[in-house]
């Protein structure tokens, strides 16, 4: 071998780290660029795409063009009496739901009405997230004490509706109980704010003042959804039974 040959393959390894090192710095130039251009939105509604099942993927697809055309904003019918609030974990969306929800039905009647929240992916036992117990305060409720529950077969062939949170829960809802796609309807669509139904984003990926925003929002549709449910029998009812 010739001092020359010898020279270049010395050179050749450090020419190959030199080269490596440049393509990842190119990589994160990139990734940092098309964070900017590219909106958050956008980004997150990619990664629910792809974590979703591929079967669940057309489905997905299917729900987000029926929402946006208002065709995915049914109501829960007025005779309703047995609530499943539901998100990805129950650690933050949908115990809130429950406990704004079970407030606005005392304010009315709460004869006959039930109410629970459980999570599609939840794991049982776990505490509600610190930003969701933070905002809850403002509301005036503790969540301090709240455990994740896991969304079972029970529960929802107990419930005259099951209230979903966004598009991604409708999904995986649909795949694991297609005979109950009857009882399945979108909290959102009692915004108030749009004649289509709204999706209540995971403030998970957000910070302690989306959770508050979201929170906002819960308190309008479930004080809304208590408003359209007809509980006037139900206090007559109630009334008679405590006079006899």
């Amino acid at each position: 071998m010739t001092v020359i040959e010898s020279r270049a393959e010395a050179r050749a390894p450090r020419s190959n780290s030199w080269a490596r090192l440049f393509i990842d710095h190119l990589r994160k130039k990139g990734r940092a660029l098309a964070k900017k251009i590219i909106p958050g939105g956008l980004v997150q509604e990619v990664s629910r795409y792809r974590s979703l099942r591929k079967p669940e993927r057309s489905l997905y697809l299917k729900l987000k063009v029926k929402n946006s055309l208002t065709l995915n904003s049914r109501r829960v019918p007025s005779g309703a009496r047995s609530f499943v609030f539901v998100c990805f974990g129950n650690i933050m969306r949908s115990p809130m739901s429950e406990a704004l929800f079970r407030e606005a039905i005392a304010r009315r009647a709460n004869a006959g009405v039930k109410s629970c929240s459980a999570g599609l992916n939840a794991t049982p036992g776990k505490g509600a997230h610190p930003w969701a117990i933070a905002a809850a305060q403002d509301f005036g409720i503790s969540l301090e004490g709240h455990q994740a529950t896991l969304l079972t077969r029970a529960m929802v062939d107990e419930a005259d509706a099951i209230l979903a949170m966004d598009v991604q829960n409708q999904v995986e809802f649909l795949s694991r109980y297609p005979d109950a796609a009857g009882r399945l309807f979108l909290l959102g669509a009692y915004s108030g704010t749009t004649s289509r139904a709204i999706e209540i984003r995971d403030p998970f990926f957000g910070n302690l003042d989306e959770t508050r925003r979201c929170y906002r929002l819960l308190q309008t549709c479930t004080q809304n959804l208590a408003d359209s449910l007809d509980l006037k029998s139900t206090l007559s009812a109630a009334t008679s039974n405590g006079g006899r």
